[in-house]
């Protein structure tokens, strides 16, 4: 019985430590296209685009989608190759860190993979 009550108080302990790890880090900001295109890094916006990216995952598909899809969906891109789009995110709320999302094209110009990353 000892047994069962320390390991119901060590798995307690870590959901509570994960819970706070996570606190203000998981947003349920709405993707909103034209926010996204017009956002400007201002004090009261500076993690917009972090904070909808879960929303843009998970509502939007976005492998498969070609360029001019990506365009109208997300604007112009903050830098560009042939391969690549890259959007800046801003302000990822974990510390100093930055977001940036990178959208890879395959050689049918259309989406391979995305990759979000802080930095």
């Amino acid at each position: 019985m000892k047994r069962v009550t320390k390991y119901g108080f060590l798995i307690f302990g870590a959901i509570v430590l994960i819970g706070f790890a996570l606190k203000g880090n998981i947003t349920h900001e709405k993707f909103d296209s034209e926010k996204w295109k017009n956002w400007t890094e201002t004090e009261e916006e500076w993690s917009l685009r972090w904070d909808m990216m879960n929303s843009l995952r998970n509502k939007h598909e976005l492998i498969g989608k070609n360029k001019a899809e990506i365009i109208e969906l997300l604007g112009e891109p903050d830098s560009k190759t042939e391969s690549e789009f890259g959007y800046y995110l801003g302000m990822a709320k974990h510390g100093i860190d930055v977001g940036n999302l990178t959208i890879k094209f395959d050689e049918k110009e259309k989406v391979s993979k995305i990759k979000v990353k802080r930095s």
